[in-house]
């Protein structure tokens, strides 16, 4: 077999398994808060739980941006920043340059922080750049992963499958559990392709389009579910041709769902 590219980058032995590899970081869920326990990747908003005030801001700053609490184009103030979140201001600084090197926030001199704009453009970009990483690392994946990979994918379709079905019945409160189940069901996927950084580089992407989906709130109901469950059934086959065709309906369909609704400007 040939060796996997992203094992030669990562410096991983072939045959290991980002589940063995990956260590969790970063903040909140997605791309931090999914943390491996024992070989399984579990997602909760209290799991890891931060070691300073200052990581615990970063984390829920960073959540308030994603699930779009805090609104595309917004002025991030100081003062109020402070006064709402509980914490000073050289430590707000701090969060912000970080946020803003993650393309959560811009920062402009003089003119201070605010919230990362939204557009067609970039929700474009990101989705071709979820195809151009994932395709990979489910393949990889797909050729390595084991009957302990196949329990996480089966778990973490489970948990999806349960939820998208509240949502389809007018369940309205269970929208960010959905998207936490699509992050981790997706994550789950590729687990087995060998490469942390790989891993951590589809879970960066995947955060700044999820924005995208919580803005506009792009969930296409039985369309999305029956996706799920064919990637699902290509895991257990290890057909990643067909998962690959899959993946690729399946965000572009998103994508133009979220167009759709005119929530993103041009």
């Amino acid at each position: 077999m040939v060796p996997c590219v992203f094992e030669r980058l990562a410096g991983l032995p072939r045959g290991s398994t980002a589940a063995e590899q990956f260590h969790g970081g970063g903040i909140g869920w997605p791309a931090g808060l999914g943390t491996w326990v024992n070989g399984a990747l579990t997602l909760s908003m209290n799991l890891a739980e931060p070691t300073t005030v200052g990581e615990s801001v970063y984390r829920q700053i960073r959540a308030d941006i994603i699930f779009g609490r805090l609104p595309p184009g917004q002025k991030l103030r100081l003062d109020r920043l402070k006064e709402t979140y509980g914490i000073g201001i050289s430590t707000l600084r701090e969060i912000l340059s970080k946020l803003s090197s993650e393309g959560h926030v811009v920062a402009e001199e003089q003119k201070g922080f605010h919230v990362s704009p939204v557009s067609v453009a970039d929700l474009k970009e990101l989705a071709a750049l979820r195809l151009l990483v994932e395709c990979p690392a489910m393949e990889e994946s797909f050729l390595a992963g084991d009957i302990d990979w196949e329990g996480r994918v089966a778990a973490a379709h489970h948990k999806l499958a349960l939820v998208e079905a509240m949502v389809m019945q007018g369940d309205g409160g269970r929208v960010e559990d959905w998207k936490k189940y699509d992050w981790e069901f997706h994550q789950a996927l590729i687990s087995a392709c060998g490469s942390t950084a790989l891993m951590d580089t589809c879970a960066s992407i995947y955060d700044r389009y999820l924005r995208y989906l919580m803005i506009a709130l792009s969930f296409r109901g039985e369309i999305t579910a029956g996706e799920h469950r064919m990637l699902f059934d290509c895991a257990l086959r290890r057909d990643f041709a067909t998962a690959k065709t899959i993946l690729k309906k399946h965000i572009t369909g998103c994508v133009k769902r979220a167009i759709a609704t005119r929530t993103l400007g041009e």
